[in-house]
């Protein structure tokens, strides 16, 4: 099979991104509250499974620009001319998308953290849920193990970040996770005011650049390194940590989908990490394994 062209990559990468951004627009505007996290990740899903096989189904320049400086530490990722392209077609398709839901419902939405929270609050947010969105991108996606175990779970553990971010930080931050998604709806939103998506990609892009640090740690060989007991370590150590985040995110934001956050998040780390460190994330999982005979 040929590899498609740039057309055809760029043309996946503008559809792909303006679902998914239109469908953030639809469920907001539409309200509700309820399905919306479900709702969109979803359909980030089926875009995948739809396009990831044209164009590695990206949709968000964060996950570009992890790719890119995966490939500059030496792992597997794109050049930075076509993180430029693909992160150029995905704001065109996010403000495209934002527009559109705009002409549909004739009202918009501000961008900006929820109210009694700061620009740091929401900052952390985007940082720690976009970190996690790419993160489980490279895992399960753009690793090398992907090459001969050509897993079909990809797709459903991207997703289900989008499930554990939007129930845990959006009423914090409203969870974009996406550079095209924050700079899509500031811009339609420009008549009630403009400049939150700046501070938003900021931390976006730093969640993004931390993902493909430690991405080189858990995955040393991917680099050209040798797999060592500090990498299982480490990966146990992001799994719970990003576990536990989404417990209390959950519960002190009220969410009114808690249990299936905090489940997708668990998935989702669990498909990224379990061939490095086992995934247990838990030392009553440990203890278990231990008492079985089956743990050093």
């Amino acid at each position: 099979m040929s590899e498609p062209s740039l057309t055809a990559k760029c043309t996946a990468e503008f559809v792909g991104t303006f679902l998914l951004i239109f469908t953030v627009g639809c469920n907001v505007l539409g309200g509700s509250p309820t399905w919306a996290g479900i709702s969109i990740a979803f359909v980030l899903m089926v875009c995948i499974y739809a396009l990831g096989g044209i164009s590695g189904a990206n949709f968000n320049p964060a996950v570009s620009v992890t790719l890119g400086i995966s490939k500059a530490l030496g792992g597997p990722g794109f050049d930075w001319k076509q993180v430029g392209i693909y992160s150029a077609v995905q704001c065109a398709g996010g403000i495209s998308a934002a527009l559109c839901y705009f002409l549909l419902f004739g009202q918009s939405f501000n961008l900006a953290p929820a109210k009694g929270f700061s620009w740091y609050h929401a900052g952390l947010c985007e940082l720690l849920y976009t970190f996690m969105l790419t993160f489980v991108v490279m895992n399960v996606a753009a690793a090398q193990k992907n090459a001969t175990e050509k897993n079909q779970y990809y797709g459903m553990a991207i997703a289900f970040t989008v499930v554990a971010g939007a129930y845990g930080a959006g009423a914090v931050s409203g969870g974009c996770f996406n550079p095209a998604v924050a700079l899509g709806i500031d811009i339609s939103s420009a008549g009630v005011g403009f400049g939150w998506s700046i501070v938003y990609i900021v931390f976006e892009l730093l969640g993004a650049a931390m993902a493909a640090a430690f991405f080189k740690v858990v995955r040393p060989e991917d680099f050209g390194g040798e797999k060592s007991q500090i990498t299982e370590l480490v990966s146990e150590f992001l799994g719970t940590y990003m576990l536990v985040l989404t417990v209390g995110l959950n519960v002190l934001g009220k969410s009114k989908a808690a249990a299936f956050s905090i489940a997708a998040g668990l998935t989702s780390m669990i498909c990224a990490l379990g061939d490095v460190s086992g995934a247990h994330f838990n030392p009553a999982v440990t203890v278990a394994i231990l008492a079985s005979g089956r743990c050093p």
